[in-house]
C-alpha cells in the first residue's frame, strides 16, 4: 500500500543549515491534524523527505529546522525556530519549540515536550510526560520520563542519571545549585 504524500518541498523557498545543508520549506498537499494543518499551508524546513514522515500527523511549522538524518514522525510537533538534526528523533505526540535543539542521537517521544533555549543532545532521551524547558541541558545518556519539569538555569550536562520521580528531581536541583555557588 502506497503511503498518500502529505507534504511537497519548495525547491524556490529554502534556507541554509549551519553545515551548508540546503533546506526546503515545505507545504501541505492535504489537510490532516483536524484542520489544524490546511491543504497549501506552508510549513517549516527541512533537507528531505525521509526527515519527516508522510504517516500520522507529523508536521515542522513556522521557521523551525529538521535536516541531517533526523526523523520526525507519528503525530510529533517541531515548530518556532527550534532545530531537529543530526540522527535525532521526535516522535509520538511530541513537541520541540522554541529556540530548542535536539541533536545527535537523541529521542524526544511521547507526550514529552522540550521547548525555550532547551538542549537536549548525545544519547539523552526525555520521553512520557516530562517538560524539559529553559536553558536546560540533558546530554550523555541520560533519561527524563514520567511528571517532570526540568528547568534548569545554568549550563549542566546529566550524563547517566535517571529521573523519574519529582524527588529525584528535587535532590538533582539542589546539587546543581551547590554547585554553581
Amino acid at each position: 500500500m502506497k503511503t498518500t504524500k502529505k507534504y511537497k518541498l519548495l525547491k524556490n523557498d529554502t534556507k541554509e543549515s549551519v553545515d551548508g545543508k540546503t533546506l526546503f520549506r515545505i507545504e501541505a498537499l492535504i489537510s490532516f491534524r483536524a484542520g489544524f494543518v490546511n491543504k497549501g499551508e506552508k510549513g517549516g524546513y527541512i533537507e528531505k523527505e525521509e526527515n519527516l514522515s508522510h504517516d500520522g500527523d507529523a508536521w515542522v511549522y513556522g521557521d523551525a529546522r529538521v535536516y541531517g538524518d533526523a526523523w520526525v514522525y507519528g503525530d510529533a510537533r517541531v515548530y518556532g525556530d527550534a532545530w531537529v538534526y543530526g540522527d535525532a528523533w521526535v516522535y509520538g505526540d511530541a513537541w520541540v519549540s522554541g529556540d530548542a535543539r535536539v541533536y545527535g542521537d537523541a529521542r524526544v517521544s511521547g507526550d514529552a515536550r522540550v521547548s525555550g533555549d532547551a538542549r537536549v543532545y548525545g544519547d539523552a532521551w526525555v520521553y512520557g510526560d516530562a517538560r524539559v524547558y529553559g536553558d536546560a541541558r540533558v546530554s550523555g545518556d541520560a533519561r527524563v520520563y514520567g511528571r517532570i519539569d526540568l528547568k534548569v538555569s545554568c549550563n549542566v550536562e546529566i550524563p547517566r542519571v535517571l529521573i523519574d520521580t519529582k524527588e529525584k528531581l528535587a535532590k538533582l536541583l539542589k546539587i546543581m545549585e551547590e554547585l554553581k555557588a
